[in-house]
């Protein structure tokens, strides 16, 4: 601790000299030589054992090979041959795979371990088993069983369907009974996703919607597919939409689907709600 004392004091440290009665053994580096076997040099002098001791097994492995070769020459049987001891092994796919995998263990154990959560507290689409199996549990409804599960059953799940596909939306509280969106539970409103006529297009009509309209209902689509609480449960079967029916009119005066060019309108109700979350990723 000499060099400390000097910070302290501003005295220059003693120079180093060898105690008299310091075991020396032979330097690594320059077998001539002889050096202490002082705690700085053992690190040096533990590898230089560790490497004759490698020598010696090779050298001994190196022997054993050669007499299997001399009975191999000789017409002798002989047993399986034996690897180099010394020899590093190259990490294949295995051993990839062992170190990934240990990783991904350390990984959950801190999260466990710090955030008492083995996922670190994600709660997002990944974390979904559904995500990887979507169709485990897929049934078929019709339109008349659909709307049986519109939430005024007590302990029924609430489902919603959006262009044919049926998703479970018990978890999100605005499609409970008095809820500002329970209007789209129990039904196909695909239309009113797109157009927001929430009012008089709870029909999965697409039929006359211009682009922004069918963007919309895309977007709602993938909103429902990748939501975090709402998950798919199946398919409604729809009738045939019979071609020379009316079109569905849209909730605004002056917007017909023979309107002239792509304007997109300003929705009111709550079709601001749809535009607003369109753009955060909320409910409608």
């Amino acid at each position: 601790m000499s060099w400390l004392k000097g910070i302290v004091t501003g005295e220059e440290p003693e120079p180093y000299r060898e105690r008299p009665n310091a075991s020396l053994v032979r330097d690594p580096s320059h077998p001539n030589r002889m050096v202490s076997n002082k705690p700085a040099n053992r690190p040096f002098l533990a590898y230089k054992e560790y490497r004759e001791k490698q020598n010696r097994v090779r050298e001994e492995w190196l022997k054993r090979k050669k007499e299997r070769d001399e009975k191999i020459a000789r017409g002798e049987k002989v047993g399986p041959e034996e690897k180099d001891p010394t020899a590093q092994e190259e990490v294949g796919l295995l051993g990839l795979l062992k170190f990934i995998l240990i990783v991904i263990l350390c990984i959950t154990l801190a999260g466990k371990f710090i955030t008492g959560s083995f996922i670190w507290e994600y709660d997002g689409k990944w974390s979904r088993w559904r995500t990887y199996f979507p169709e485990q549990g897929q049934r078929l409804l019709s339109e008349r069983l659909l709307a049986e599960f519109d939430g005024r059953v007590p302990g029924r799940p609430i489902y919603l369907a959006i262009d044919g596909d049926v998703y479970d939306v018990t978890k999100g509280k605005a499609y409970q009974p008095g809820g500002s969106y329970h209007i789209m539970a129990g039904v196909d409103a695909a239309r009113a996703f797109g157009t927001g006529c929430f009012q008089t297009h709870r029909t999965h009509d697409l039929r006359g919607l211009n682009e922004d309209e069918l963007r919309g209902v895309e977007h709602w689509k993938k909103f429902y597919l990748e939501h975090k609480d709402y998950f798919k449960v199946g398919k409604v079967i729809h009738p045939p939409i019979d071609p020379s029916s009316p079109i569905p009119e849209h909730c605004k005066p002056g917007r017909a689907a023979a309107e002239e060019g792509p304007k997109k309108s300003t929705p009111e109700g709550p079709q601001k709600a749809q535009m607003k979350a369109g753009s955060s990723g909320g409910d409608l």
